[in-house]
């Protein structure tokens, strides 16, 4: 029964560990995101990291991203900004395989 115990406990680490991946690659993408709209919408220097951060915190509201594409659509809406939900959701998608690839980068270090 050891080797089943030892085969179930290395399974829970890896799922934890993955899980953990995730929040990271998420919350890094949504940086990025933040920073990508901020830039569109001509905020710079503190107040765009100040909205990158906005953006991060918008994640948590609920499971998922639809409360990010919320935030952003909203605020670019808000700004006169135009740029289609096809446009969002792409750099969202582009972002993420970025924030994964940065994270999987740092680890090979």
């Amino acid at each position: 029964m050891t080797s089943f115990d030892d085969r179930g406990k290395a399974y829970e680490k890896k799922f934890a560990h993955d899980e953990e991946l995730k929040f990271k690659a998420s919350a890094r993408r949504n940086k990025l995101l933040g920073l990508w709209a901020a830039d569109i919408m001509g905020i710079t220097g503190d107040e765009a990291d100040n909205y990158a951060k906005s953006v991060v915190l918008a994640d948590l509201e609920e499971p998922g991203e639809e409360d990010v594409y919320r935030k952003i659509r909203g605020d670019f809406d808000d700004a006169g900004v135009d740029r289609s939900e096809h446009q969002i959701r792409r750099a969202m998608e582009e972002l993420m395989d970025k924030a994964v690839a940065q994270i999987e980068s740092a680890r090979e270090e």
